[in-house]
């Protein structure tokens, strides 16, 4: 005769072996962030002097500058169209990339490595960096400023639109090719088609977050309304920094706006 089992089973959300591996990862997280702060000597000090600096500070700032708005257009909109050439810069670059970074469209093990270096190089370099290079080569100004964006660009968009075309149903394109369609008609009917909807989601994502970049690449000269954020601090115009930080705020709360009714347009 069997023998029922009186014990009443109890429910667990991971077994023994995940849970000893959450365990695991946030010890060595734990061990990390110690180690690190070690390392790095971080002290606290002074902290009785940071509500008081702050309260100095905002005291300057307020109220805004209202009078040194018409300053600061010309600028602010530079800025946009700035962020815009470098997103149409990077997005026609980013392109040949992706295809080249796709296993299921380089030509060759050799090209599908050149196109991740390249990804990864334009990623591993900071907008600001990339505008530093490009002022010493053209001198100050918005053209380097929009070239720093492209060419940051490229990496981010190089290798999200590039997991999509790994993504894609290659019959289409079979079929296409089946039909006499040259190179580069199978771009543009085969692989293009389906991966549209994420290249315009990523292009306006990416034009977003070149608004907020672009603000600041003005610290190295390379124009925009970060020039006249330098020279306001520079100067100690508290107020007018103020409304320089206002008028950022503004056109990237607008730039986000855009940007999710564009994405939600595309889905």
């Amino acid at each position: 005769v069997p023998v029922m089992s009186t014990e009443t089973p109890t429910w667990e959300r991971f077994d023994r072996r995940r849970r000893l591996g959450r365990f695991f990862t946030l010890l060595a997280t734990a061990v990390t962030v110690l180690v690190s702060w070690r390392f790095l000597s971080i002290e606290f000090v002074a902290l009785d002097t940071v509500p008081r600096e702050v309260a100095d500070l905002l005291t300057r700032m307020y109220p805004p500058d209202v009078a040194y708005t018409p300053e600061i257009v010309g600028p602010l909109i530079e800025t946009v169209h700035i962020a815009a050439l470098g997103t149409i810069g990077a997005v026609a670059l980013a392109i040949p990339v992706a295809l080249l970074a796709a296993e299921n469209t380089t030509p060759n093990a050799l090209t599908y490595w050149l196109g991740k270096v390249l990804v990864t190089v334009s990623r591993s370099v900071n907008t600001i960096i990339w505008a530093l290079i490009f002022v010493v080569m053209f001198g100050a100004g918005a053209l380097p400023c929009a070239i720093a964006i492209a060419f940051r660009s490229v990496g981010f968009l190089g290798k999200l639109l590039g997991e999509e075309i790994e993504e894609i149903d290659f019959g289409q394109v079979e079929a296409v090719r089946a039909a006499g369609a040259s190179p580069v008609q199978m771009l543009l009917y085969g692989i293009l088609p389906q991966v549209k909807p994420a290249l315009v989601g990523l292009t306006v994502y990416r034009w977003e977050i070149n608004i907020r970049d672009s603000t600041v690449l003005g610290f190295v000269g390379a124009g925009g309304i970060g020039v006249e954020l330098f020279r306001a601090i520079d100067a100690f115009a508290w107020r007018s920094v103020s409304m320089i930080l206002i008028a950022i705020l503004g056109i990237v709360v607008l730039s986000e706006l855009i940007s999710k009714q564009t994405r939600g347009m595309v889905r």
